[in-house]
């Protein structure tokens, strides 16, 4: 594997990681929705990624990151009875959003650490190109 192909790998993660961002932006702006229709309600959802090589089988020479698809969460949501509440179904009852804070803070926090790594890995793989051209001179 050449040099070039870091670039291409870790510009995959950064990629991936960009997905896996903006989903946990989404489910943490809508975690505190309600509605009373439970089909109507926002549902947490999770990217899912496979490496390049396991997809392509062993002809692929390097791994990356690929984006399956963005699967909702199947946690069941909770119910409230809130009578006054505006969007509340005939029995007075409301549905929120099955958005877990914490676990999203945590995701957001990962994604963030994993997107400055893969960033460190470009900038070292470019000082080191830099170094060997260097010797030439």
């Amino acid at each position: 594997m050449s040099l070039a192909n870091v670039f291409d790998i870790a510009g995959g993660a950064m990629n991936a990681q960009t997905v896996r961002l903006n989903v946990t932006a989404s489910n943490l702006a809508n975690a505190g929705s309600v509605h009373g229709d439970p089909a109507q309600v926002y549902r947490a959802r999770q990217p899912v990624f496979a490496s390049f090589s396991s997809a392509m089988g062993e002809a692929w020479s390097s791994s990356g990151v690929r984006l399956e698809g963005i699967v909702e969460s199947q946690t069941p949501l909770s119910v409230h009875h809130r009578p006054d509440h505006p969007d509340a179904n005939a029995d007075g009852n409301v549905y929120a959003s099955n958005v877990n804070t914490v676990e999203e803070m945590v995701n957001m926090l990962s994604a963030s650490r994993s997107y400055q790594n893969s960033i460190e890995l470009m900038n070292t793989t470019k000082d080191l190109m830099l170094q060997t051209l260097s010797i030439g001179r």
